[in-house]
């Protein structure tokens, strides 16, 4: 998943970044940016439980339960 292509994202790094160490603007910037990041994952997590299930395999019949293979 790429995140350097979110605004807000680039906007948090920007913030933390611009500002004086140690200062609250700093803490600010580093809690905006963890928000922006656990949204994404937030996000991303939702996408992948949104995937379908994979079919089951065939168990009886005679298809989709053999596979022939020749050297």
């Amino acid at each position: 998943m790429v995140i350097t292509n979110s605004p807000s994202v680039g906007a948090a790094v920007n913030s933390a970044s611009n500002s004086t160490p140690g200062s609250v603007g700093e803490a600010a910037g580093v809690m905006v940016l963890r928000k922006a990041l656990d949204t994404q994952a937030a996000g991303a997590a939702a996408l992948i439980a949104a995937l379908p299930q994979q079919p089951a395999l065939a168990t009886e019949g005679n298809l989709g339960r053999n596979v022939n293979t020749y050297a």
